[in-house]
Formats: structure tokens, sequence, C-alpha cells
């Protein structure tokens, strides 16, 4: 065994993209065919990385591996709490990579911790660093039961008090970029016994010439405190090349160009990090070529896999370093990308400039510390450590449900609370979460402050200037707009980041009569309940009457609208009235009397019954005139599901009148067809539609196979360019739900001869399927039934037999090889 080892590392990240009023994702176009960016990525790397497929020469798939067991790798804690609940399997499987890891890596596991939210720690106050490292450290223990032994600094920003703080906390070590550091001289362990003031001193003894980092070993770095941590110099040159070069392109390649750096060197560490975004985002089948990597490093004996952790229980530092404080990996400059216009941009855009990145900070900073000043004010009521308060408020973000805050507050506020104290407490708390929130590093990252990322944290930014509205009563919006109109935007017509703020923010700021607005007009279209979750926010109906003349129907009722973050809650009343089509109009109010809402109630739905449309609006408006609500008031995501509801109407009436066309028209298309004349644009145009839609409705139905081979003839025959990405989508959804059913039967051949059955009939389509998961339990499910089933056939169980001739043929579609 060569004495070479070698680590990989990937930073795995996703900036928290939630809606801060509702707790959720909504749609992203940009993002298409996927919901949202997390989703697309998740789909592109995350995922496939716990599940990764090594080739043979043929191109099948013969091994399916966890990447991330033998990796060093940090995991976001917001991309992480959305994945626990958006995707699960996934999730599961990081986390028992980490534990799988501790048998491979002495004890150690693979994962290490990171700074909560991605915020560029030398640029942030004392407070933040702190409850950045401590949020960090917290999530980390919840979710992998373990003490983190390192942690990713973001962007590697670094400076010594974030690092005192980690130290403080427990971390061990950290890693950075090259050029991050400066070797000091050799470890003195004498140097242990020595003063706090003796070895501040000699930390400052710099020899003149200055040698450079060494990746190949990890430093000591000596803080002010007497405390000290380790430090990991990547190997930058490696590392450039793994994320913007095409190393990924081969993992042989990968493999042997770990193995042998740096040049001659047989022992020591070799090690990258990059963004784990890298393999299978950035670069397709990246995952692939990364499983492939580490499976040839250790079939041919190259050199030995090891996690950051486990090499510095074998090998502690030597050599002292001097961290080169306000630096990172992303900015030449610095830290300056993330306060000002350094250079540093992705030049999306031929002229753009960063001039609003400063005054965005400048505003922000401008911002946090009005709410420092509130929250300590107003905290010092409830607790005689607000800011400790603030670092323990990670086990409320981690566990929400009523019983467990009830504790958090009982356990830390100074006296017992009023319900309306309690939520004043949890507000001032969100107030800082969300103020953390809009520091999030891609922010400032990109090129244009209109960007997604941009107005994400101004999204922050507005909620909390909503909850300090609530909480004091002092509007902090029109001074923080004056200092957004000094971040120039570089379109045009934007202008600046105030008109951005008021274009792309303010319309999707929520409260509780637009909750009550979303679930009085989303009642109109959907079966409700008493109860109804409406994302971070609970409706209960207390009175609700639906009445319905022809296709128009009235909605009349009062719901008790209730946040499940802040607690906050009010009773509201509406009245909404669909008038067909996209056609809507309603309004909702606070809730002011029994007698009055009797009256209210009464009167619109009498007028409604004597189907009086035009005195129904009038009656409607008349009582609520404050707040008039459509449609385009819906959550985006409803939004979109209600008007395809309102569509599926349309569009069959549309494809009932194309069928008929069809129909009428057949003898000449037949004739047509036979002696192959291409058919008129509108006739394919009818041909195709029926085509489109009777695909869909054969895979429904079994799926039927003798009509779905017609189908299929069909198509080519006509050399009609079908919807293949719905037919696509279809067909993979049909797959996966039939390999679940074998997954439940495995020694049974009913599920497999649907499913070869099916990918044979479609094979003619060349379709683009992602069988990603079916790969994955057939894999599972060869590996547990292949050889037991082929000793079977081979003393003549006829049963077995099938299996096995049924079971190869799927491996030949699918591309797996099992046995």
């Amino acid at each position: 065994m060569s004495h070479k080892y070698i680590c990989i590392h990937g930073h795995f990240y996703q900036p928290p993209r939630e809606n801060p009023w509702l707790e959720a994702i909504e749609l992203q176009d940009s993002a298409y065919p996927y919901h949202d960016w997390n989703e697309r990525v998740t789909a592109e790397c995350y995922a496939p990385n716990t599940a990764s497929r090594i080739l043979d020469s043929e191109k099948r798939i013969i091994q399916i591996v966890n990447n991330y067991e033998k990796i060093s790798f940090n995991f976001g804690p917001t991309l992480l709490s959305w994945m626990q609940s958006h995707a699960k399997d996934a999730y599961h499987s990081i986390l028992e990579a980490d534990q799988e890891s501790q048998k491979r890596f002495s004890g150690h596991g693979a994962a290490l911790a990171q700074c909560y939210n991605h915020m560029i720690m030398p640029l942030a106050n004392a407070k933040d660093r702190r409850t950045q490292v401590v949020w960090g450290i917290k999530d980390f223990e919840s979710r992998f039961k373990r003490k983190p032994e390192g942690m990713w600094l973001p962007e590697t920003a670094v400076d010594i008090e974030t690092l005192e703080i980690m130290a403080l906390e427990g971390i061990k070590f950290t890693v950075l970029a090259p050029h991050q550091g400066k070797p000091v001289k050799k470890v003195d362990k004498k140097t242990e016994e020595k003063s706090i003031d003796e070895k501040r001193s000699d930390v400052k003894e710099i020899p003149k010439k200055v040698e450079p980092i060494d990746p190949a070993k990890p430093y000591l770095c000596r803080l002010p405190s007497g405390r000290s941590i380790s430090v990991f110099f990547y190997d930058g040159v490696v590392s450039h090349e793994v994320a913007f070069g095409d190393l990924l392109k081969n993992g042989e390649n990968l493999a042997q160009r770990l193995a042998h750096v740096p040049s001659g060197q047989k022992e020591g560490l070799s090690h990258i990090a990059t963004d784990g975004e890298t393999y299978g985002h950035h670069h397709r089948y990246g995952e692939m070529a990364l499983s492939y990597c580490l499976y040839f490093l250790e079939e041919k004996n190259l050199a030995r896999l090891t996690i950051y952790a486990e090499y510095l229980e074998k090998f502690p530092p030597t050599e002292e370093v001097e961290i080169i404080e306000n630096t990172s990996w992303s900015c030449f400059h610095g830290v300056q990308r993330w306060q000002d216009n350094c250079g540093c941009a992705i030049h999306s855009s031929p002229g753009w400039k960063q001039d609003w990145r400063k005054p965005l900070r400048e505003s922000l900073d401008w911002l946090r510390d009005q709410l420092a000043i509130i929250y300590e004010h107003q905290m010092n009521e409830f607790s005689d450590d607000p800011w400790g308060l603030r670092d323990k408020y990670i086990d409320v973000v981690l566990d929400r449900s009523r019983d467990n805050v009830e504790g958090f507050l009982r356990s830390n506020a100074k006296k017992e609370l009023s319900f309306e104290e309690k939520s004043k407490v949890i507000k001032l708390l969100e107030l800082q979460r969300n103020c953390m929130l809009m520091y999030t590093s891609c922010g400032w990252f990109f090129d244009e402050i209109s960007g997604i990322e941009s107005t994400q944290i101004l999204h922050y930014a507005s909620r909390v200037i909503q909850l300090a509205q609530q909480l004091t009563g002092t509007d902090l919006e029109p001074e923080f707009l004056k200092l957004l109109e000094k971040a120039p935007s570089n379109v045009p017509a934007l202008q600046n980041g105030a008109v951005i703020y008021e274009r792309y923010v303010k319309p999707n700021i929520v409260d509780l009569l637009r909750v009550g607005a979303h679930h009085a007009v989303s009642s109109l279209f959907e079966r409700i309940s008493k109860t109804a979750q409406i994302y971070s926010y609970t409706a209960n109906n207390q009175t609700y009457d639906l009445v319905e003349v022809g296709k128009q129907r009235l909605a009349v009722g009062k719901a008790l609208i209730r946040s499940n973050i802040t607690w906050e809650e009010n009773i509201i009343s509406f009245a909404v009235l669909h008038l067909g089509d996209h056609n809507l109009t309603g309004g909702v109010q606070e809730f002011k009397d029994e007698k009055l809402f009797n009256k209210i109630h009464k009167e619109i739905k009498d007028v409604f019954r004597r189907n009086d449309i035009p005195a129904t609006i009038r009656a409607i408006e008349k009582y609520f005139n404050s707040g008039q609500y459509s449609l385009w008031h819906l959550f985006k995501d409803e939004q979109i599901k209600i008007l395809y509801q309102i569509l599926d109407s349309t569009l069959e009436e549309i494809e009932s009148s194309l069928r008929q066309i069809n129909e009428y028209h057949y003898p000449i298309i037949q004739v047509m067809k036979q002696l192959h004349i291409p058919l008129p644009k509108v006739l394919a145009n009818t041909v195709l539609v029926m085509l489109n839609k009777d695909l869909l409705e054969a895979l429904g139905n079994g799926p039927d196979f003798e009509r779905l081979e017609k189908l299929v003839q069909e198509v080519r025959e006509w050399s009609l360019e079908i919807d293949k990405v719905t037919l696509e989508f279809v067909v993979k959804q049909k797959v996966n739900g039939l390999m679940a059913d074998f997954l439940k039967e495995p020694e049974g051949a009913g599920a497999l001869k649907t499913l070869e059955t099916l990918l044979r009939t479609l094979s003619p389509l060349h379709l683009n399927l992602d069988l990603w998961r079916t790969q994955n339990i057939y894999f599972f499910i060869g590996k547990k039934f292949h050889s037991k089933m082929r000793d079977r056939a081979g003393q003549a169980d006829e049963k077995a037999k099938e299996w096995l001739e049924y079971f190869n043929r799927l491996g030949d579609y699918l591309r797996v090889k099992v046995g």
C-alpha cells in the first residue's frame, strides 16, 4: 500500500430560497423543467451522488455507490432543512453515508459542519459571527447525531475572530485556499507550556523569506486567546482543473492526477476542495467521474482514501501558519466581492458594473443596526441575555412543534408569559433570524441587483421591516428605500435598488388578510375541510357556505388565520364570487362582530340566489370596500394550479372538436397515408393532438399494450414530432410505479413482464427516459435475488426461469448488468 493519502472535499450548498412569509419555495421559472433550483440541483447532483453509477466497457451499470461515504463533504444547513422535507431519500442517504464513513475512516465521519446561512463571516458583526457558528454546530448535531470535528467557512472567508469562536465551540479544523495562509515556523511542543503573551509573540515571528503553503500537510494556527485550530489548505491547481477544466471528463484521469500531486511525492496528503455541485450539476455526469475515480484509486492501490479528521489524528500538524485575514477562495481582492465593486463578477452582460454592492450592504447594515436596538430593548423584558437567547433559538428553528416551542419559552423566559407575550418573543427572534438570512452571500455574488439572489435577500429585509413595524409601530421602510436608491441597477428600466424593491418585493408581502384571501379564493376550487394548511399558516373555518347557481359559485364565511411560525392570529371574514373561467371577485376583512357578519352573510347569499350577479358584486363591494381580491391574489403555485383547473374544461372542448374533425376526415387521411403523401399542416396538427392524447390514455389504462403498439406504429408511419417531454415524464412515472410494485414482490414475474413489455413497446419512439430510480431498485433487487433465482432455475424451477428471462431482458433496456 502506498503511503499516499487522498481526500476529496465537496462543499454542497444552495442559498435559502424560501418566501420568508410562507417558509416555502415558490415556482422559479428559470429552473424549468423543475419547480425550483433546489429541486433541479438535487435531481442533477445531490441525489445522483447518493447512487452514482460505475460502468463497464459496454456502458452498462455494474456498480451503484454512495459517493458521500468516501469523500469529505459539508452541506449548508438551510439546504438540508429543505431536503429533509422535499428530497427525503437523498437526505437520509447523506446522513447514512456519514454513519458508514465512520466505519471506513477510523471512527471519524465524512461530514463537516458549516456556518449557518452562508454569511461572509469577516464582514459580519461579532454577535452574528457567534450565532452563525453556534447554529451551524447545533444544526449539524441534530442531523448527524454527533459533534462536528471540522467546519466549513462560507466562501472560505476567514478572520481570526471567527476562528476563535470556532475553536471555543470545539471545532478542530477548517479548510482554506492555499493563498489564505503563510507558514510561520515548526511547531515547538515547549510552546504549549508558555503563557498566552509568549504564544502571541511566537506567532508574530515570521521569517524574512516566506515559504509557500504546502497542501500536503495540515498546519496549526495559534490564536490570540491561547487556543488553536488546525488548517488544511487544499491544492488550488488541481481543484481549479476539476471545477473549471476537463478533469471530470474521465474518472481515471482524475484519479491519476490526484495520485501524482505534488510531482514525485510518495507520502503526504493530496486533497482538493470544490463546490459539490461540480459533481453532476456544473459538469453533467460529474458524479460518475467521481465514483469511478474513487473506485480506480482503491482498485489499483494508488493511494489510501481519507478524510480530514482521520488524517489529522494520524498526522498532527508539525508547522504553524499565520492566517491572511479577510481573504476567500472566490475573490482575488479578499472579501471585497461582498461589499464593493472589486471587479469580480460572472460578466453575463458586457458593460455591467457592480457599483450596487456597496450601497446594498450599507443599506442592510443600517437596517440590521436599527433592528438590534429594537431587539435588545424589547427582549430585555423577557430575557437577561437577549443575544444568548438568539443563539438558543436554533432549537426552535429545528423543531417548531407547539410542545417544543412552549418548552423553549418556558425554559428561557425570565417570567411566565401570556399568549400575546409568547407571540411577541417569537416575533423578536424571527426578526433576528430573517435579519441574518438577508446577509446570505449569494446576494452579492452575481452581476446584477435585480437577480433572484439579490431580490431574495431584499425579501428577508422586507420581512424584518414588517416585523419591526408590528412590534414597535415604527416604519423603517422609507429610510431603507432612500439608502437603496444609491444602489444602481445595470438595467436602465429598473434604475436602482429602491425601484427593484417596489417592483419585485413589495407585491409579495404577506399578512393574515392576504392568507385569508388565498384561503377564500382557493376554497372555490377545492374541497376544504374544517382546518386547512396554507404553507406556514393554518386556517380554521368557523363558518363556511358555498352556494352554486349554474357555473357561478359564491363562498361566504369566516376563519381564524394563524401563523405557525409567530403564533400571530386573527379572525377574518370573506365573500368571494366565481363568475366562471378566470373571472372572480371578492373581499376579505378583519372580523368585526357576529351581528354584522350574519347580516353580510345573509344579504350577499340571498342576492346571489336570485341570480342577480351585478347586485351580488355591489353587495360585496359595499361590505368589503377596504380589500378587494381576485385570482391574482393567490400564492403563485396555487394560482397556476387553479388556472390549469379552469383550463381543463376548455382543453376538453378543444380536444373534442379536434377529434370530431379527425374522425370526419379519417378516410382521406388514410388514403394520404397509403399513398405516402404528407398531410397538410392543419390536418397534421389535429392528428398530432389526438396521438398525444391517445398515447397518454393508453399508458394510463393498464397500460393497454395493444392500443399502445398501434399508436407507436402510427407515429412512426407519419413521422410526427410527438410531445416527447410530456410523454417521457408520464412514462417515467409509470415505470417508477411498476418498479415499486416489483419491489413489493421481488420474486414475482408479473411486474417484470409489464415493465419489459412497456419499454419494448415504446423503444421505437427513442424516448430520453430518466430511469435513475428504476435502475437503483433493479440493481438492489438483482444483488439480493439474482443468484438465488439462478440457482432455482438450475433446479428446473419454471417460475425462476421465467423471472430470470424477463429480469435479464429488463436489464438490457435499463443498461444494468447484475450477476
